[in-house]
């Protein structure tokens, strides 16, 4: 009865080591994708937005700008956290800073 017992043991250890294995390898392909997206999804769009907080902090007084809604101006007085941007002759209008979207040659308005 003992040799029967210990036969069975044995035979549970040894799948429960077995089965350890197959554990981390399910893990694999979910750490895998992780990886993927971080590369391809996560790090670009910090980056976007490290190139947008340093262009939005370098604007100053003469730069032509368009903002988030699609006007394009330029900019006319600058404040901590809002710009005022001449959209047409003698109309001008304040957005917040971070409104920016992107910086345009000069001449373009």
């Amino acid at each position: 009865m003992n040799e029967l017992l210990s036969f069975f043991i044995s035979d549970a250890a040894a799948q429960t080591a077995g089965g350890g294995g197959s554990n981390l390898m399910s893990l694999l392909p979910m750490v895998a994708l992780f990886v993927i997206f971080y590369f391809l999804l996560i790090r670009p769009q910090q980056k976007r937005q490290k190139e947008h907080k340093g262009m939005v902090a370098g604007l100053s007084k003469g730069d032509e700008v368009v903002t988030m809604g699609g006007l394009l101006g330029k900019v006319i007085e600058v404040d901590d956290n809002f710009l005022t941007v001449e959209i047409a002759k003698d109309t001008q209008i304040r957005v917040q800073r971070m409104s920016v979207q992107a910086m345009m040659p000069k001449g373009t308005y």
